[in-house]
């Protein structure tokens, strides 16, 4: 049986982690990526990361060099929560998350990188990291074809017939 005060200091905790909580942008490694000579071998991930694991934009290196990006996420064989420099090509699906995480939170406070003030901010930069990505993955091998049945991410989204279409278009 809980005391009134205990209740109360639970109320009270709740509320700090809502209040610590703070708006960034989360994208997933891709599952597959193209990479060698001519792009035509495959890889699951990255090298820190596994395909499919979601991860926290940190920072965001705009500018003529904006293909790079710091990321917080899970590492691929200890699961410890590591900071790694990583290619925009090999994030897909950006979004705003609402991150409550305690070591996030912590790696947050550490490293002293800008947060993002509401959910439409985090937004805005979401979808143009999305677009970003698409464009430099693209640019990844673009006259050199893709090998049979290819399981890279642009194969399996369908990026190469839109990115076909855009430059009919444009």
């Amino acid at each position: 049986m809980t005391t009134e005060c205990e209740a109360e200091s639970a109320y009270d905790s709740a509320r700090e982690a809502e209040a610590e909580a703070v708006w960034l942008v989360a994208a997933n490694v891709v599952t597959w990526r193209r990479c060698g000579p001519g792009g035509q071998e495959l890889r699951n991930g990255t090298k820190a990361f596994r395909g499919g694991a979601k991860v926290y934009v940190l920072k965001v290196h705009w500018g003529p060099f904006g293909d790079r990006l710091i990321v917080l996420g899970r590492e691929r064989h200890t699961s410890r929560w590591i900071a790694v420099n990583l290619a925009t090509r090999h994030l897909h699906n950006f979004r705003a998350k609402r991150v409550h995480s305690p070591r996030v939170l912590e790696r947050l406070a550490e490293s002293h990188y800008q947060r993002l003030d509401s959910a439409d901010a985090a937004g805005e930069v979401a979808e143009t990291l999305e677009r970003y990505a698409r464009r430099y993955r693209a640019e990844v091998a673009p006259r050199s074809p893709h090998p049979d049945h290819c399981l890279c991410h642009v194969c399996l989204t369908g990026e190469a017939h839109m990115a076909d279409a855009a430059e009919l278009s444009g």
